[in-house]
């Protein structure tokens, strides 16, 4: 079973910096690509930075220029440096992993997506 496991939210003033990890765990063989998703209150849920397993990454507009998105594959993590923190960024921050091949007696199978469970950012004015 291969699962996901967001930390490093909490509450902070607009302005300040947090640093968002993701850790897969079970019997992984490679993941393709993984994101981080926010959910604001009362709205749907939306990519805020994507990066694949050969580091190319995308962000949603308003993350561009505040936030970094990075990996170690090597230690199926990842990470979301926010800085600039502003109270719109506020919500729930999931780990999503795309591809997600794993181990099974005599082979490997694939997970076309997981997610985590989430881990809650919130910015005051």
């Amino acid at each position: 079973q291969v699962q996901l496991a967001e930390s490093g939210g909490g509450s902070v003033q607009a302005g300040e910096s947090l640093r968002l990890s993701c850790s897969a765990s079970g019997p992984i063989h490679s993941i393709w690509a993984m994101g981080w998703y926010r959910q604001a209150p009362g709205k749907q849920r939306e990519l805020v930075a994507s990066i694949t397993r050969e580091n190319a990454a995308t962000y949603q507009d308003s993350s561009k220029g505040r936030f970094a998105i990075s990996r170690d594959n090597a230690e199926n993590m990842m990470f979301l440096q926010m800085d600039s923190l502003e109270p719109e960024d506020t919500g729930v921050y999931y780990c999503k992993a795309e591809g997600v091949r794993y181990y099974i007696a005599g082979g490997t199978n694939e997970y076309r997506e997981v997610w985590g469970h989430g881990t809650e950012v919130t910015v005051s004015a």
